[in-house]
Order: C-alpha cells, then sequence, then structure tokens
C-alpha cells in the first residue's frame, strides 16, 4: 500500500464527523497525555514511601473496585443528570484525587483516595461513550468509538515516554500534573462540548410524556444485552490476563524486566501507528463477525504465549491479541449503543463499563493464583478456551440482536408506530442538542479543532 493511498485511507477515517467529537476527541487526548498516576503509583508506593509489593498490589486493586462501582454510578448520573454535568464533575473529582496524592503520605489515606480515583475515572466512561452515540450517525458510531480509543493510547503512549523523562522531578509533581491535565480536560469539556442527551419525550398533542423507567435491574432483563455483557467480560477477562501473567512467563524463562517493557511498549505502538488502518479495513463489516474475529485474536494471541521462547516470539503474541483488541473495543462499544435505548445509553454503558472494572478486579488476582499454582501454561491454555468460547457465543447468541436486518426492523416498527400516535416521540439525537448556549469559536460542521490534525 502507497503512502498516497495510507494518506486518503486515514483522511477517510477522521472525516465527516460531527463538530462537537472532535472536541471530545481532543479532551481525551489531553486527559490521557497527562495520566500518571496509574503509570507510577506502584514505583511511587514502593521506592518513594517503602511499602510492600503486595501494599501496592492491593492498592491498584482498590482503583479496579473503585470501577466497579463507578460504572454504574456514572451510567446513572449520566442519564438523569446528563453527559455533560457526569463528565465536568467526575474529571474534576479524578483531578482533585490526583492532587491529593501529592500530599497525602498515610497508607490507608492513599488506599482511600486511590479507591475514589477509581470511581471517578470509571464513572466517566458511560456519559463519553453516550454523548458519542448521541452525536454521531449510527453508521459512523463504531469508526467515531475507534477514533476515541485511538486517542486514548496516543495520550498513554505520550504519558509514558514523558513520565519516564521526567520522573527526576519527583512522583508528586507527576500526580499534580495529572490533576492539571485532567482539570483541563474538564475546561474543555464545559467550554466546547454541548450537553447532548435527547430532548425530553413529548406527545402528538404536544405535552410532556413520561419515559420508562429504566434501572439497572431493567438493563440486565435485556436478554441480547445482558449475553453481550457476559461475552465481553471473557473477553476482557483474557484480555486483562497477559497484563499479569505476561512478565511472570519471561521472568519464568530467565527475561529480565527490561526485555518484557520492550514487549508489551509493542501493544501501544501497534494501537498507536495501525488503528486508523485497522478501522477501514473493518469499516462497515459485521458486527457480528468482527466480535467473533477479536475473540479468536484474543484466543490465538494468549494461547502463543505458552510457547514462546524469546522476546521476538512474546512480541509476536503480543501483536496478534492487539489486532483483537483494535477490533474489540470499539465494536463493542458500538453495539452497546446499538442496543439501548436512547434515554437508557447511559445505564447500558455503564453496566458494560462495569464488566471491564470486574475483569480488571478479578483477572490480576486469578491470573497470578495461576501462575503461582498448576504454572504459567495453565493459564494460557484457560485464556485460549475462553477466548473460544467467547466467539462461538458472540457467533451463536448475538446473530440476530445485532443483525442489520434487526436493526431496520426496530427502526421501521418505531416509525410506524410515532405515525399512529401509540408510542412517544423521543427525537433521535444525530448532531448535538445544545441544552446550554456553545462557546464562540466552535469550528465549522465536520471540522476539528486546531489543534487536532484531521
Amino acid at each position: 500500500m502507497s503512502i498516497d493511498s495510507l494518506r486518503r485511507s486515514a483522511r477517510a477515517t477522521v472525516s465527516g464527523l460531527p463538530q462537537g467529537f472532535w472536541w471530545l476527541w481532543l479532551s481525551t487526548l489531553v486527559n490521557r497525555t497527562g495520566a500518571f498516576v496509574l503509570t507510577f503509583l506502584s514505583l511511587y508506593l514502593t521506592v518513594e514511601l517503602g511499602h510492600s509489593a503486595w501494599f501496592a498490589g492491593l492498592v491498584v486493586a482498590l482503583h479496579g473496585l473503585g470501577g466497579v462501582a463507578g460504572s454504574p454510578l456514572g451510567g446513572m448520573l449520566t442519564d438523569r443528570w446528563g453527559r455533560r454535568p457526569t463528565m465536568v464533575s467526575m474529571h474534576l473529582a479524578a483531578a482533585a484525587c490526583a492532587a491529593a496524592l501529592a500530599v497525602v503520605t498515610s497508607a490507608w489515606a492513599i488506599a482511600a483516595v486511590v479507591l475514589l480515583m477509581g470511581v471517578a475515572m470509571q464513572a466517566v466512561r458511560p456519559s463519553i461513550n453516550a454523548t458519542i452515540a448521541d452525536m454521531v450517525p449510527a453508521h459512523d458510531v463504531r469508526r467515531a468509538y475507534a477514533l476515541n480509543y485511538w486517542a486514548l493510547n496516543l495520550g498513554f503512549a505520550i504519558a509514558s515516554i514523558g513520565g519516564g523523562a521526567a520522573a527526576f522531578l519527583g512522583y508528586r509533581t507527576l500526580f499534580v500534573v495529572d490533576a492539571v491535565a485532567t482539570t483541563l480536560c474538564a475546561v474543555i469539556v464545559f467550554l466546547r462540548l454541548p450537553e447532548t442527551r435527547p430532548e425530553a419525550a413529548v406527545g402528538r398533542q404536544g405535552e410532556p410524556v413520561a419515559e420508562q423507567k429504566v434501572s439497572m435491574l431493567t438493563v440486565l432483563r435485556d436478554a441480547p444485552f445482558r449475553t453481550l455483557v457476559l461475552l465481553n467480560l471473557l473477553v476482557c477477562l483474557v484480555f486483562t490476563a497477559p497484563w499479569i501473567g505476561l512478565p511472570l512467563t519471561m521472568a519464568d524463562q530467565g527475561l529480565s524486566p527490561s526485555s518484557y517493557g520492550v514487549v508489551i511498549a509493542v501493544n501501544g505502538i501497534v494501537i498507536v501507528g495501525f488503528q486508523l488502518l485497522v478501522n477501514k479495513l473493518t469499516d462497515k463489516r459485521s458486527p457480528v463477525l468482527l466480535l467473533t474475529l477479536s475473540a479468536l485474536l484474543f484466543a490465538l494471541g494468549t494461547g502463543a504465549t505458552a510457547l514462546a521462547g524469546s522476546p521476538v516470539a512474546f512480541a509476536a503474541t503480543v501483536v496478534v491479541w492487539t489486532v483483537g483488541e483494535m477490533i474489540h473495543v470499539p465494536t463493542n462499544a458500538a453495539a452497546t449503543a446499538r442496543l439501548a435505548p436512547e434515554h437508557a445509553r447511559g445505564r447500558y454503558q455503564g453496566v458494560m463499563g462495569m464488566s471491564w472494572a470486574v475483569a480488571g478486579f478479578v483477572a490480576p488476582i486469578g491470573a497470578g493464583a495461576i501462575v503461582d499454582g498448576p504454572g504459567p501454561d495453565v493459564l494460557w491454555a484457560a485464556t485460549t478456551a475462553i477466548g473460544v468460547i467467547a466467539a462461538v457465543g458472540y457467533f451463536t447468541r448475538l446473530r440476530k440482536a445485532l443483525s442489520e436486518e434487526a436493526g431496520a426492523e426496530i427502526e421501521k416498527g418505531i416509525e410506524e408506530e410515532t405515525e399512529k400516535g401509540s408510542v412517544p416521540v423521543v427525537p433521535v439525537a444525530q448532531g448535538p442538542v445544545p441544552s446550554t448556549p456553545v462557546a464562540e469559536g466552535v469550528p465549522a460542521e465536520g471540522a476539528a479543532p486546531s489543534s487536532v490534525s484531521a
């Protein structure tokens, strides 16, 4: 593929999206560029404060546990309070926690702050995903999620490099920079991103119509979505396992920690370098096919880890499951948006986010226990089996729910019922629906902010 064709593909990938999306994209990039806390937290606790590795692991696990509570909380606030207020408040809460870490020294105070930070950081994600689903046309939603995920990884790569180079300033300084970046993210959202929550439903006479109440229990009773969440949980377990099992496996074979650092860096390099190309190749493909393929790539990549014996071989396995990651994350988010009613997008995204948080808490503990017990080969055999089970589940259980025909039938049924006046009319938010004036200087429709290369 020539340079010109790659340039055209990249331009096609980033073109045609609403203006509000690019401000959200920019806020994600800024937020992740300053994300130093989790990257350096374990080193801060052990090297700077002298705590044990066990305590450092516990604190990191508490961050994941906070996410289990934060995701449904954020989903509820997103639907009740609004996308924009939830994003601003949760970003500011996360910034306050990052700043607090630069001040507190008590072991349990640090643990409490990290727990609250996990709540705030996970609570903001349903509002971001719901906003993308609100403002981006349905046929572009998966592409938008892929671009936002690219910004997240690009920012994280910058943070990892910049944080390592600036570590001589001290860990507390890095935490303050994290707080400043997260606050700037909240400012961007407050000044540039309009509220996109769908307007209240009205009847034929123009009077307000009460929407059907949706609780977390209601969401879990949605059979197709419940299946999607459970299958995503399986994939997340497979995806999270290498972050604990891979360094232990490499160390068991006598490879140095620096070798692991190079190998795991391949994950970020591949995402930053090839996310746009992968998105172009998978655009308009069946979501069921993509989810099935991603699960198989996770199974193949993690399973092959048991056969690797050199840094190059381990890096090759990382490339395989990283491609699965690039396919799975935006496709799963788009499938969630597709199955969710408009007025409950936050709650649906919150429940889906909870599956990621649960895996982030359970998988490290399980992976460590398996490596210490039966051994690494058993861990990679288990991830292979779980990945294959997830692939079979996607292909057999969600083909109808996520098919194009099913989506068309739903839309047709809504239109017919609306014409009869038997159901309330809820506007489909294909673009931003401002509840507050948009600040002057917002770029024209489809354009990106001047600082974003499109």
